[in-house]
């Protein structure tokens, strides 16, 4: 069996959930997705990002 550095279960699909995660609302996110600011990928139409990546980037956003 393959691993990977990514658990499923770490990650997060769509645009809603991911602010939610980050504690923004959907239009915030939806910018910060769309301007390519989260480090996050769309895969067939629907975003998609870790959940511990996200908040690695907010950690960093804070300090």
């Amino acid at each position: 069996m393959e691993t990977t550095d990514v658990q499923s279960d770490d990650l997060v699909w769509g645009a809603n959930a991911i602010a939610r995660v980050i504690n923004r609302t959907d239009r915030q996110t939806f910018h910060m997705l769309d301007a390519g600011e989260l480090p996050a990928k769309k895969v067939g139409g629907r975003w998609v990002a870790s959940r511990k990546k996200l908040l690695e980037f907010l950690i960093g956003e804070a300090a």
